[in-house]
Order: structure tokens, then C-alpha cells, then sequence
């Protein structure tokens, strides 16, 4: 199965790249100051790949397994994403 997909995610690695840059920094846009719970970061991680698929053009049905999909897009979990932006506002915060 995995095989017939491939050639898809090749394909439109390009061009969900392009589009993928912004959708990080809005998501956690003010994050520094959130007081996020466990709840929040699991909603936080199911919009970011909805909105990843629905970029690429890749659907639920195609059974492509969100790690392999930000590995072959070299993205980020974003809630290592929302633990560097907290860990930079500490250190504004410090000096």
C-alpha cells in the first residue's frame, strides 16, 4: 500500500513545503504566554497534520502515518515548536 504512495508524496513534497512554512508560526502565534495542558497539546498536534494532509492532498484513506509524513517533509512536532518558543520568552524574561 505504502508503495502506490510514495510516488504521490514525491511528488508534492515541493509543494506542500512551500505552503507548510507559515502554518507552524500561526498555529503557535502568542504561544509564549499559553497555558497549555495535555489536552491542549494533543488538539494542537491533530489540527497541525489535518491541516498538513489537507495540504498535500493526502487523505486518511491513503493510510500514511503522520511521523513518516513529517519526516519526508522535514517538519518539526510542533510542540517541540511550542517548547522553544516558551524556552525563548524565559530567556528574554532572564535578562
Amino acid at each position: 500500500m505504502l508503495a502506490s504512495i510514495a510516488p504521490l508524496l514525491e511528488i508534492q513534497d515541493w509543494q506542500c513545503n512551500v505552503s507548510l512554512s507559515g502554518s507552524q508560526s500561526s498555529m503557535l502565534h502568542g504561544s509564549e504566554t499559553w497555558p497549555v495542558r495535555k489536552e491542549n497539546e494533543v488538539a494542537l498536534q491533530r489540527a497541525e497534520m489535518r491541516m498538513v494532509r489537507w495540504m498535500c492532498g493526502i487523505k486518511l484513506q491513503d493510510r500514511v502515518p503522520s511521523k513518516e509524513l513529517r519526516e519526508r517533509l522535514g517538519l518539526d512536532d510542533i510542540i517541540s515548536a511550542l517548547q522553544q518558543n516558551r524556552l525563548q520568552l524565559y530567556g528574554h524574561v532572564l535578562q
